[in-house]
C-alpha cells in the first residue's frame, strides 16, 4: 500500500484523479476540491478533510480512522460501488441525504446534526456514537444497531425499523415526539 503521510493539501484541487491502495496519513484536505476523484480501498488516518467537496467522488471500501469530517456533503459522492467505515471520527453537520450506505460501521464516532434523511442504512452499526440531533426522515434502519449509540431522536412512524436493535437505556429517543415524561 502506498503512504502518502503529512501533506497538505488544504484548499487545493485534486480533481478527476485516482488512488486505489493509498494511505493518507496526517494530511490536511480541509476545503480541498475531490470533486470527480476516485478513492478505491483507501484509508485516512488522523486526516483534517473538513468542509471538502465531494461531487461525484468515488468512495468504493475506503476506511476513516481518527478524521476530522465536518460539514462534508457525502450526498453529492458517485453512488456506484459508495462504501466506507469510519472509525474515532468526527463527522458533525455532515450529510448523507439519499444515499445508499448498507452495512456501514460507524464506531467511537460524534455525529452531530448530520443529515440522514431518505438514507438505506440497511444493516449498519453505530458503536459508541453520539447521534445528537441527528436527522433520521423517510430513512431505511432495518436491522441497524444502535444498541451502544447515544443521543439519537428516531421517529418510528416516519422511518423504516424492522428488526432494528436499541438498548432498553436509549428508548427515550424513540419517544422523543410524544408528550410525556420518562423517568
Amino acid at each position: 500500500m502506498e503512504t502518502i503521510q503529512g501533506k497538505d493539501f488544504s484548499n487545493c484541487k485534486l480533481s478527476n484523479m485516482e488512488y486505489d491502495s493509498v494511505l493518507f496519513a496526517d494530511c490536511n484536505l480541509s476545503k480541498a476540491d475531490l470533486s470527480g476523484v476516485a478513492f478505491i480501498d483507501c484509508t485516512f488516518k488522523t486526516c483534517d478533510m473538513s468542509l471538502v467537496k465531494v461531487n461525484n467522488t468515488a468512495f468504493n471500501n475506503a476506511q476513516f480512522i481518527n478524521c476530522k469530517l465536518l460539514g462534508i456533503d457525502f450526498s453529492r459522492c458517485k453512488d456506484f460501488l459508495l462504501s466506507f467505515n469510519f472509525d474515532t471520527c468526527t463527522l458533525d453537520f455532515a450529510s448523507f441525504y439519499q444515499k445508499k450506505i448498507k452495512k456501514t460501521i460507524f464506531k467511537d464516532c460524534s455525529i452531530k446534526e448530520v443529515d440522514f434523511n431518505e438514507t438505506d442504512l440497511t444493516e449498519s452499526r453505530f458503536v459508541e456514537c453520539d447521534l445528537t440531533l441527528a436527522v433520521f426522515q423517510q430513512s431505511i434502519l432495518e436491522k441497524v444497531d444502535f444498541r451502544k449509540a447515544y443521543n439519537y431522536g428516531i421517529d418510528l412512524e416516519v422511518n423504516k425499523v424492522k428488526n432494528a436493535r436499541f438498548a432498553s437505556s436509549g428508548l427515550s429517543g424513540l419517544l422523543l415526539k410524544y408528550p410525556i415524561i420518562i423517568d
